[in-house]
C-alpha cells in the first residue's frame, strides 16, 4: 500500500493548497490512502465541522489532531460522525480515539495519533502507550502502522523512533510546522522529525509575523492570525509499505507558483 501524510494544515492558505494540489498529486503518485493532521485547519486553531467537510472534500481519508484538537468545541461531534483522532494518549474518559484500523487494498493499515510531553498539555505516557497499541495493534494481525507523533521536542520524537524502530511502518512528527531535513528509513520503519506545515511558508510557522514579533520584541503575548495574503506551500511525504515494512519513501514539496521539490528518504540499514 501506498500512504500520503500531510503535516499541519494552517488555515485558509492550507485548505487552498490541498484543494489546488491533492487529488493531483494522489493521482500522479498513486497513492491509495492519504492521512493529515487537522489541529490548525480552522484559522490556526481546531476543526470547525464545515472545514472538515471541506478537507476531506479535497481527498483526506483520516485526520490526526495535536494539542489543538479541542480549540474548537465542534470536535466532540465530528469523532462520530469523521475519520478524525486525537492523541490517544489522554487519559482515559475523553471523547474520540488516537487509534483506527483501516483495510486498504485488502491489507489492514493502523493509524496512531500520539502527543508528546514538553511544552504540551498533560496527559498519559506517550511512550507506554505507543508500546501497548503497537502490541494490541500486533495481536489484531495488523502489521502496516503509522504513527503521527505531535510534539515539541525533536529528542522525543527521535526517541519515540529508538522505541519504535522495526516494530512500526512509519513515523513522522508534527506540531513544529517547520520540515526537518532527517527523512530515513531504518529497520523497516520510516522516520521523519518533523514534516513541516502545509500554509504560508513566508511568516512565522503559518501565522501574519505581527504577532510573534511583538512577542518576541516585548514579551507580551498576541492573538495570532492568518495572513490574508501570503506565498504558500503545500509538504506531503509518500511511504510504501508491505508486511509491516516500509521498502520506499520520498517527500514532495509543492509551491503555489507550481515548483516542486522531490526529496527521496535516505536507507539506514
Amino acid at each position: 500500500m501506498r500512504i500520503g501524510f500531510i503535516g499541519d494544515i494552517v488555515g485558509k492558505p492550507g485548505r487552498e493548497m490541498l484543494k489546488k494540489y491533492l487529488m493531483k498529486i494522489r493521482e500522479e503518485y498513486n497513492i491509495d490512502f492519504v492521512i493529515a493532521n487537522y489541529e490548525n485547519a480552522s484559522h490556526g486553531f481546531g476543526l470547525t465541522p464545515k472545514n472538515a467537510n471541506e478537507i476531506v472534500s479535497f481527498g483526506l481519508d483520516c485526520m490526526t489532531g495535536g494539542n489543538h484538537s479541542w480549540d474548537k468545541k465542534e470536535i466532540e461531534s465530528l469523532f462520530d460522525t469523521h475519520e478524525i483522532l486525537r492523541p490517544h494518549n489522554y487519559p482515559d474518559g475523553v471523547s474520540g480515539t488516537g487509534c483506527k484500523i483501516y483495510e486498504i487494498n485488502g491489507e489492514k493499515l493502523g493509524v496512531i495519533n500520539l502527543m508528546g510531553h514538553f511544552s504540551m498539555p498533560f496527559t498519559d505516557n506517550a511512550f507506554r502507550k505507543a508500546q501497548d497499541t503497537v502490541k494490541e495493534l500486533k495481536e489484531d494481525d495488523v502489521k502496516n502502522i503509522f504513527v503521527d507523533f505531535h510534539a515539541e521536542a525533536t529528542s522525543e520524537k527521535r526517541a519515540m523512533m529508538m522505541l519504535l524502530q522495526g516494530s512500526v511502518s512509519g513515523i513522522i512528527g508534527t506540531h513544529t510546522h517547520i520540515s526537518s531535513d532527517d527523512f530515513q528509513i531504518a529497520h523497516g520503519t520510516a522516520y521523519l522529525s518533523d514534516i513541516g506545515l502545509t500554509g504560508c511558508r513566508d511568516n512565522v510557522i503559518g501565522m501574519d509575523k505581527k504577532s510573534p514579533l511583538k512577542q518576541f520584541l516585548t514579551g507580551m503575548k498576541n492573538h495570532f492570525d492568518i495572513p490574508k495574503s501570503c506565498k504558500k506551500i503545500l509538504q506531503i511525504a509518500v511511504m510504501d509499505f508491505e508486511d509491516g515494512k516500509c521498502s520506499n519513501a520520498f517527500k514532495l514539496k509543492y509551491f503555489d507558483d507550481n515548483r516542486v521539490i522531490k526529496t527521496e528518504a535516505w536507507l539506514e540499514d
